[in-house]
């Protein structure tokens, strides 16, 4: 499912146009992203949470060359789903 669909589900099961969708969607990707760059971690009970966590620096092989590259530490966003979701066969 990519964007485009994701708001006609979210408008036809909410009953909303699907402008009203897509600004409630875009609202909550732009609040999870301030959230997340502030570090905090968020939780939707039932269906997961968001947060980030920092992988550490390592060492890595360039696949065409075999030598070793040096892969910089990052931080990474981790969702985790709940148990209502992890139940889903």
């Amino acid at each position: 499912m990519n964007k485009a669909q994701l708001i006609d589900a979210i408008a036809a099961k909410a009953k909303l146009t699907k402008v009203d969708a897509k600004k409630a969607l875009d609202a909550f990707i732009s609040v999870t992203e301030g959230a997340l760059k502030k570090g905090d971690r968020i939780a939707l009970v039932g269906f997961g949470s968001f947060s980030v966590s920092k992988r550490s620096a390592r060492t890595g092989r360039n696949p065409r060359t075999g030598a070793a590259i040096k892969i910089p530490a990052k931080k990474v966003v981790r969702f985790k789903a709940g148990a209502e979701l992890s139940a889903i066969k």
